[in-house]
This record gives structure tokens, sequence and C-alpha cells, in this order.
């Protein structure tokens, strides 16, 4: 067999019934893809949620050689890719559940950036909606560098954040719902062209996957994964956009909405969002900043915190990770230190009643003091 491990991290996305929570569980059981289809099917159907149907999938069919010629194309089309479990996956995207087990990617992403906003919104964009696209990427442009726009390249909102991104000299990635051989729609080409020496191509699908109906939805939850917080502008009262937004909420992420006129129905969404609270109302990029706590680039640095030396070992390394992670929320601190959510509740307001740490809009957290030593 292949001593290539992406040959069978690819492999594990290829067998039918096995989605990116069955095939962490999977892994998690037996140590790795590799592992997986070693194992014997009576050892697998064992593991709970796989069953014997799932098991059999598992070697009823080549899916290494399968792999390997997905590798061959990879390669043809300068297509990488990078794990769930390694150092460079989108740190994010690592903490949701579905998260895609491989992420393929064209061009020159930066996964560690920690500035990153997702904007989605109606294909059939109104002057409204265009303008309120450009002027919140001019606005957040011109005091965050830094900031990583990222949607789905379709009509409408989708390639006007794109190229407004573009035009402010923003990295700008589009998550794409078939394999990045191809450019769907094809009238978008040539921003994808510019996107791939500023910004990314995204996809969870392999070559041979085309953009059928169903893959725009799953593709909504990296868009959602991906991002900090998740901005829609004009949406009709079903859609792909309200489905990011009740996404990146799920994953416990900030949404924001642009409001409209209630008798226009490419508003009727985003008008909804906020009305069931789903989505804070916002109509520029000083409202986001404030809801997120961005400092402007070229702020000037906060004076140096003091010191605490009385830290329990939880709450030190709960300081540390916040530290490093400014705007960390309950969720994501959960995931990162290891300690249940209903005994960090506890910890996090003893430290904010200690004033070591401050809550800011969202219950994000950011340090006041940093740990001695």
């Amino acid at each position: 067999m292949s001593k290539d491990p992406l040959v069978y991290q690819l492999a594990m996305t290829m067998v039918p019934g096995i989605g990116a929570i069955t095939a962490r569980k999977l892994i998690g059981y037996v140590g790795s893809p590799e592992a997986v289809f070693s194992e014997k099917p009576a050892v697998l159907k064992q593991i709970p949620g796989v069953g014997e149907h799932l098991a059999a999938q598992v070697s009823a069919r080549d899916f290494i050689a399968g792999a390997e010629e997905e590798i061959a194309r990879m390669k043809k089309y300068t297509i990488s890719s990078v794990y769930y479990q390694d150092e460079a996956y989108p740190w994010r995207l690592k903490h949701c559940e579905d998260g895609p087990l491989v992420l393929f990617y064209r061009g020159n992403p930066d996964f560690r950036n920690t500035k990153c906003l997702s904007i989605v919104g109606t294909r059939n964009a109104s002057h409204y909606g265009r303008e309120m696209t450009e002027a919140i990427i001019n606005g957040l442009a011109a005091k965050h560098p830094g900031l990583v726009i990222i949607s789905g390249l379709a009509y409408g909102i989708d390639i006007h954040a794109h190229r407004s991104a573009l035009g402010n000299g923003l990295d700008t990635y589009a998550v794409m719902a078939h394999g990045l051989h191809t450019v769907y729609p094809s009238a978008h080409a040539s921003t994808a062209s510019r996107m791939l020496r500023q910004g990314a191509l995204l996809s969870d699908f392999p070559t041979t996957m085309k953009p059928e109906r169903n893959n725009f939805l799953r593709r909504n939850r990296i868009i959602a994964g991906l991002s900090e917080a998740t901005l829609v502008i004009e949406s009709g009262k079903k859609g792909g956009a309200l489905i990011t937004a009740e996404l990146a909420a799920s994953y416990h992420r900030e949404v924001f909405a642009v409001p409209g006129r209630t008798t226009d129905p490419y508003s009727a969404g985003c008008n909804q969002l906020i009305q069931l609270n789903i989505a804070a109302l916002v109509t520029s990029d000083t409202e986001i900043e404030q809801l997120l706590g961005w400092e402007a680039a070229g702020t000037p640095p906060p004076p140096e915190p003091s010191t605490v030396s009385n830290l329990s070992p939880q709450e030190e390394q709960i300081l540390r990770e916040i530290i490093a992670v400014p705007g960390l929320g309950q969720e994501i601190l959960s995931v990162r230190t290891g300690i249940a959510v209903h005994r960090l509740v506890g910890i996090l307001l003893q430290m904010e009643l200690n004033q070591w740490i401050s809550v800011m809009p969202g219950n994000h957290y950011k340090a006041l003091v940093s740990p001695a030593g």
C-alpha cells in the first residue's frame, strides 16, 4: 500500500456515507486514516455511529486507487491540500465538528490570519446592496489592511465583495462548490485568477465533483467556519445566505445583517435575522469594528499589562489562551483548554471579578493582566 499519508486522507473522503464527523470519529478511535483502511470491518462496526454497513463500505471498493488518481490530478492543476490535524489547518475551522477532513486550495491563503470576515447575500444584488458592500469593505480596508474577505464567488453580493476586497488591496478567499480544476460561474474566472495572487480558492470537493445544487449548501459551512463573523447584505427569506448565517450562529460566531426596507424582498432575510436576534444590525464598518473589538492598524499599543502571580493552573491556562488569541469566546476557549464549558463559565466570571479579564460584545474575552514569569 502507499506510504503517502495524503492518499489515505483523500481515500477517507471518498467512502460513501462517511462525512466529516464520522470520519473524525473513525480516525479518533483507530489512530489514523491509514489505520482505518487496515482495520477489519468487524472492529470498525463496533465504533459508535459506524455500524456494519459503513464498516463494510470501507473495504468494499479500492478507494486507495481513487485517491492516488486524485493526487495526480491535483498536481496537474496545482491544487494543494491541508489535513484537519495539520498545524497549518485553519484554526477556526478546526473547531467546527463538521469541518472538512481535507481542505483543498489554490493560491496563497494565510490560515493563521485572525481577522477574517465572511460576506454573503443575494445573487440579485440591488444598487443599495452593492453600495453597502463597497462602503463597508472600503472602510474596513483603510483601517485593517490585513483583513481577509471570504465569500462564495457567486453572482450578486459575493462577487462584489471579492472585487471590492481586491480593489482595496485585501486578500480574499472564495469557497467553491466543486473541484478546483475549474471555476463556476465561468463569468467570474478573471476575478478568480486575480485571487490566486491575492488570496485563494478553497474547496472540500475533489476534481471529479461538478457544481451540483447540494454542494452549494455544503460549502456554506466552510464560509461560516473560517470567519470570526459573517455579514449578510441583502437576502430573501430563503437562500444560501441565511443558511450561512445560521451555521455561523451555530458555531458561536458573530452574525451581522444590513437592514433594508420592509417592502424590499431582498432585504426580508436580513430583517428577519435581526428580528430573531440571530444577527446584530449594522450599517457601517465602524459598527462592525466596535462589535468585534477590532483596533485599527496604527493605533498606539496599549500599556503593558500588569502581571499576576497568584493564578491557579486553569486560570493561567485560560489567560495565556486569551492573550495568544484576543477575542476568544467560551466555546473555543473550552476546546483550546480542555475545560468543560459549565466549569469554564464559573472560572471566567471569577477572573472578571478579579479584573484579570474583560468581556467584550458577543461574550468575547480580553486579557487585562498577564501571568507572572
